[in-house]
Parts: C-alpha cells; sequence; structure tokens
C-alpha cells in the first residue's frame, strides 16, 4: 500500500510522529509537506495530496490541521475524493464502509498523534462495503 500525507504548521508534529510509525510498517508515504512548524497555507498541502488520490498515484490520502476541517473541505473540492474526519475508531471505519472514503483527515489540536496513527490503521485495514445500498448510495455521489 502506497498513502500520501499532507499537513500544515498545527499538523507538523503529529505528521511526523505518524509517517515515522507508518513506514517502520513498511507502508510506503509520501509526504507532500509541510517541512516545519512555520506557518503555511494549508490548501496547498491538501490539493498536493488530494490530486495524488485522485490520480491514483496512490492508494489513499491523510490530512492534519488544526481541527482538520480546512483539510478535509480542501480535498472534498478535488473530483473523485471523499474525505471524512477521523474523530473517532468508530467513524474511521465507517467512512470507508459505507462511504468508499479514500482520504481521512485529523484535527491535531484535539487528539494526539498516537490517535491518529491507530485511526489511521483502522481507515486502512478497513474494506469498503459491496453492500447494494452502500454501492447505490457511493454511486450517486461520484456522479454529482
Amino acid at each position: 500500500m502506497k498513502i500520501a500525507i499532507g499537513c500544515d504548521h498545527g499538523g507538523f508534529d503529529a505528521k511526523e510522529e505518524v509517517v515515522s510509525k507508518l513506514r517502520k510498517e513498511g507502508i510506503e508515504v509520501e509526504d507532500v509537506g509541510t517541512m516545519s512548524n512555520d506557518s503555511v497555507d494549508y490548501p496547498i498541502y491538501a490539493f498536493k495530496c488530494a490530486k495524488l488520490v485522485q490520480e491514483k498515484k496512490v492508494d489513499k490520502g491523510v490530512l492534519i490541521c488544526s481541527s482538520g476541517e480546512g483539510v478535509m473541505i480542501c480535498a472534498n473540492k478535488v473530483k473523485g475524493i471523499r474525505c471524512g474526519m477521523g474523530y473517532n475508531d468508530e467513524v474511521s471505519k465507517l467512512m470507508v464502509e459505507h462511504n468508499h472514503a479514500n482520504m481521512i483527515a485529523f484535527g491535531a489540536k484535539f487528539m494526539s498523534a498516537e490517535e491518529i496513527y491507530k485511526r489511521i490503521k483502522i481507515f486502512l485495514d478497513t474494506k469498503p462495503s459491496e453492500e447494494e445500498r452502500h454501492v447505490r448510495r457511493v454511486k450517486q455521489i461520484v456522479e454529482q
């Protein structure tokens, strides 16, 4: 599996910790930045990450900022992206099962790097449901 990860200055420390753990597990990670705690504009990194998912250069994408909201909004503007907020373990699973999410966002101000890592693993390990109702609903989203 290959994933892309992006963050702004608010998510930088968590991103660094998460990337290290994922790489130790053998997951290939394309880090699109930012590469420091210096203030940056989050849309730059959210769009870079989402474009890699859209172009199928990576399997899934992860975004981290202070709240998670800004990067999630940016990602969802990119055609073909379905990004949800991983605010708890169950949602991190259901967004893939029910909505076939291909990106997940986190707010580093509201959860630890360890919680983010755990929820990324749930997100990556979950398979989309092939139940007709979920497939039908995702099709409706994709066709818009």
